[in-house]
């Protein structure tokens, strides 16, 4: 910077800010550069990644997509015609046995008219072979 209406101080470690003057802008600037014959060191940028399973993830979704398939024909409609229930697959598997399973997802198919004996069946045998998707931890945590 070789203008004569910059104004030069160095900072920490070698770096440099340029300050306009006043009287060439109605507002300063300042520019930061490193100092000539210097490398400028690239600084790591942080990333946050989140460690799931792909393959429960890819299960999951082809039940969420099983799930709204069997409703549409449970509830003779199409996809965004489908009433807002929800099967939520953690919960099922917090519950004890598939007794109470299925009159949990019974009660939530108290409005479907047509037997749904067959889905709630499919449905458990589906979700007894899942795991239960707990929040990722980074890395170093410690699990309970």
């Amino acid at each position: 910077m070789s203008d004569p209406d910059l104004r030069t101080c160095y900072l920490t470690k070698g770096t440099m800010a340029a300050v306009t003057s006043p009287e060439t802008t109605t507002q300063p600037r300042v520019y930061f550069q490193t100092p000539p014959g210097t490398e400028e060191v690239p600084q790591k940028q942080g990333r946050v990644t989140v460690k799931y399973d792909r393959k429960e993830l890819r299960r999951r979704l082809n039940l969420e997509e099983w799930i709204v398939s069997q409703l549409m024909n449970l509830y003779d409609c199409e996809e965004d015609e489908v009433p807002e229930l929800e099967i939520d697959v953690d919960e099922l598997l917090d519950l004890p046995n598939d007794v109470e399973r299925a009159i949990r997802v019974k009660m939530l198919l108290v409005d479907c008219y047509k037997p749904n004996d067959d889905f709630v069946a499919a449905l458990l045998e589906k979700v007894g072979g899942m795991q239960k998707l707990s929040t990722p931890q980074k890395k170093g945590e410690l699990t309970p």
